[in-house]
């Protein structure tokens, strides 16, 4: 049985109904220069009972597609922003 992935991001928008748009930050190196470039990816999550809040760090993991560009899931929400 093959293993999903598993990310961890901060939650970039929750303006829409059951989904989170998740930012997720990696380091890369450069093929040239070989510095470490700050690079960025997009998620859309499913969130089912709409629990997270912009800036919260969550963990998603990958599942079957849910809508034309939704392929993700929350887990979980890991650390809550403000309070």
């Amino acid at each position: 049985m093959k293993k999903r992935k598993e990310l961890i991001g901060r939650v970039f928008s929750n303006k829409m109904e059951k989904t989170a748009v998740v930012v997720v930050d990696r380091m890369t190196k450069d093929s040239v220069y070989h510095k470490y470039i700050k690079r960025r990816s997009k998620f859309k999550a499913h969130d089912e009972k709409n629990v997270c809040r912009i800036g919260d760090r969550v963990k998603i993991i990958e599942t079957r597609p849910m809508s034309a560009d939704k392929r993700w899931l929350v887990l979980e929400v890991v650390e809550r922003v403000g309070v």
